[in-house]
């Protein structure tokens, strides 16, 4: 049993190795220098994403006043978009938008943004906590 969780790392490795070849190694994946992103990429680290972090940070402060479920509508709109207005009748909407905008504009992958998310969430509990808005 002992030699066999000792090989269990190498097999896993090889096949991740092997996966890794299956995916990346076909005409499929061959990057196309045409295409640009969506977004230039940002000059700071991807990892934790902390327009995640700010958006779920307001969200919790937010919820503890409000509650979770639907609340009057809340409208954005862009400076960078003219006539583009963003509405939503929950505060965790909002949250999702900010969060799926960094992953599909290639900003951060998703496990950053959960990350942050979580993060926020946690310094807004801790703000509501310690400075009640009453």
């Amino acid at each position: 049993m002992v030699a066999d969780l000792h090989d269990e790392p190498i097999d896993g490795g090889e096949i991740a190795c092997d996966a890794f070849v299956a995916v990346f190694d076909n005409d499929a994946t061959i990057p196309d220098p045409a295409r640009l992103p969506f977004v230039d990429t940002p000059m700071h680290p991807e990892y934790p994403c902390a327009h995640c972090i700010t958006a779920a940070a307001v969200a919790a402060v937010l919820e503890s006043e409000f509650g979770t479920g639907r609340v009057s509508a809340i409208a954005m709109t862009s400076p960078t978009a003219p006539g583009v207005t963003h509405r939503w009748e929950r505060i965790s909407d909002y949250v999702k938008e900010v969060s799926n905008a960094r992953v599909w504009g290639g900003i951060h992958y998703r496990n950053s943004t959960e990350v942050g998310e979580r993060m926020g969430r946690e310094i807004g509990r801790l703000q509501s906590v310690l400075q009640p808005a009453h």
